[in-house]
């Protein structure tokens, strides 16, 4: 079986092989890199959970430290759960949830020396985190809505750094 590997000249996607079907790519010969990614997202909550959340009433306990470790943990699984994903070292997890007006805001950041990036980590931190706030005041806001997850920044790798112009968010 020949492997493909990331490098792909002809602009098309590194998942996908000449018949169509998804693979993992093979990254065995890309240099081990420092590399960091962070993300971001909030949950929109009514005022009655915001208040509870501020105020320490939650009924399950206190949401924000749940959610906290609860995305740390998944930044641990995250290649079990994206089919695509490679396991890879996680050497640093930050997960950084703060209330505000309309609710709270979520924000990640994943630190790693291997041979991919950590996106998909620094992402699945986030939306994790979002889920359980929401499971955590489920009975006080039944409409509580997960938004604006997205990357803000990475480093390292051979594609260099980026962050999120916060004129865009």
């Amino acid at each position: 079986m020949a492997f493909m590997t990331t490098e792909s000249s002809s602009g098309r996607l590194t998942h996908v092989r000449d018949d169509g079907s998804a693979h993992m790519v093979d990254v065995s010969a890309k240099a081990v890199t420092v590399r960091e990614a962070s993300a971001a997202g909030r949950v929109l909550l009514s005022v009655s959970a915001v208040a509870a959340l501020r105020e320490g009433t939650v009924s399950k306990g206190d949401a924000l430290a749940v959610a906290r470790l609860a995305g740390i943990m998944a930044v641990k699984r995250t290649p079990e759960l994206i089919p695509l994903a490679h396991p890879i070292a996680v050497h640093a997890v930050e997960v950084d949830l703060a209330v505000v007006d309309d609710g709270v805001t979520i924000a990640a950041t994943v630190r790693t020396a291997d041979r991919t990036g950590i996106e998909m980590e620094a992402l699945t931190a986030v939306s994790v985190a979002a889920l359980t706030v929401i499971d955590m005041v489920k009975a006080i806001d039944k409409h509580g809505r997960i938004t604006d997850i997205r990357v803000t920044a990475k480093s390292g790798g051979r594609s260099g750094d980026w962050r999120e112009d916060p004129a865009d968010g």
